[in-house]
């Protein structure tokens, strides 16, 4: 498969970065390889973040870290939710040619506002796929960044969300206070 910056993805034992924050939204961790940013994950504990990414890169030496650069793209990271300052961070995105076409979907929500699982379905031209949408969130790597905490049940329920239903409550209020 391939990334966003257009690199075959390596399935050999790689090294990762991390950082983490605390933030009015939960804990923040943002995960770096040599290419750019490859997991932003939102939760409880940064023990949980870890074990969640080391669970999606069971290959990877996660390496906590205190580069400048890394840093930048957390504090860029939570400013976009809190602020609505839009970061320009590279993306390290992997998934099939659907997943990306979701991905990409999530990132044209404005900020404050939410559409449903259905909805990107039916911008993505797949309007019968709306579970298929709906894993393709799940299973996003790249939180707050590919914004699937924007995207609710059809009536507007919460749904799930991989950082818990409470943290996807938090971000939304914190983007439509700033709208």
């Amino acid at each position: 498969m391939l990334s966003t910056t257009g690199k075959p993805r390596v399935q050999t034992i790689q090294e990762i970065n991390y950082a983490t924050a605390a933030t009015p939204f939960g804990r923040v961790l943002l995960a770096a390889n040599e290419v750019a940013v490859c997991a932003i994950s939102v939760g409880d504990s940064d023990a949980e973040l870890l074990a969640d990414v080391q669970a999606e890169f069971p290959a990877a030496r996660l390496v906590k870290s205190a580069d400048v650069q890394l840093k930048r793209w957390l504090n860029e990271t939570v400013a976009w939710v809190r602020d609505g300052i839009k970061p320009r961070i590279p993306l390290d995105l992997h998934g099939t040619d659907f997943q990306l076409r979701v991905w990409r979907a999530l990132q044209t929500i404005p900020r404050g506002v939410t559409k449903s699982y259905s909805d990107i379905a039916r911008q993505i031209g797949s309007p019968r796929a709306v579970r298929a949408v709906a894993n393709a969130c799940g299973s996003n790597r790249i939180a707050l960044l590919v914004p699937c905490h924007r995207v609710v049940r059809r009536g507007g329920g919460l749904g799930g969300y991989r950082g818990g239903v409470e943290h996807k409550r938090a971000m939304l209020a914190a983007e439509r206070r700033q709208v």
